[in-house]
């Protein structure tokens, strides 16, 4: 019996199992669904002064608790609600956080009644395609970049919170925005293939 191929992966998932599956299957796939990157902006926040899988541990809880993260609902929670999350032991209870996430749906919901669309509003700031970086160590990943900073200062004056420049940066990674797998990493090659795929689609859908 011929043996399983080893693919090499980006450092950060280690062994566990939860990470190294979210490391395959979702970390750095672009996500272009409004309402799906606002409820990951949301978890990153919730992210701050933690590490990534605490948050992955407790995404399920958190979606269950914060109304599967749906900006209308959350947007008319009131203090009861706060209450109510800061007595869920399967989330992060940080008062300050949970605030920011009713903020942030208000903040989501204005703009779609400006004629904003969020995906398109975010995507623009990459110019509509995924960012390929090509680092080959995992410690040359940088932690916030101009961009992130530029990002993180457009959402606060939409009046988002808890978007800091490195928040910002992790959530642009974990979206596609930007391919942060190091070069050598088998997802890399991958997202890379699939975004030059989706690049020829679109110019051959031009007339």
């Amino acid at each position: 019996m011929a043996s399983k191929a080893i693919r090499t992966r980006c450092a950060w998932p280690g062994a566990d199992p939860l990470y190294v599956t979210y490391h395959d299957r979702e970390w750095g796939v672009p996500v272009h669904d409004s309402r799906e990157l606002w409820e990951y902006l949301n978890l990153e926040a919730f992210q701050a002064g933690l590490s990534w899988i605490t948050v992955l541990r407790k995404r399920e809880n958190f979606r269950a608790a914060f109304s599967a993260f749906n900006p209308e609902k959350i947007a008319r929670y009131g203090e009861r609600d706060v209450v109510r999350l800061l007595g869920n032991a399967g989330i992060i209870r940080s008062r300050a956080k949970i605030i920011a996430t009713i903020g942030n749906a208000r903040a989501y919901l204005e703009m779609r009644e400006q004629g904003i669309d969020f995906s398109k509003w975010v995507w623009a700031f990459a110019n509509g395609a995924p960012i390929q970086s090509n680092r080959t160590r995992q410690g040359d990943v940088p932690a916030v970049t101009p961009l992130a900073e530029e990002l993180s200062k457009a959402l606060k004056s939409k009046g988002f919170k808890f978007v800091g420049p490195t928040i910002v940066y992790a959530w642009m990674q974990a979206v596609g925005v930007v391919n942060d797998h190091i070069a050598t990493c088998f997802r890399h090659r991958e997202l890379k293939r699939s975004a030059s795929a989706r690049r020829d689609a679109r110019l051959q859908s031009r007339p």
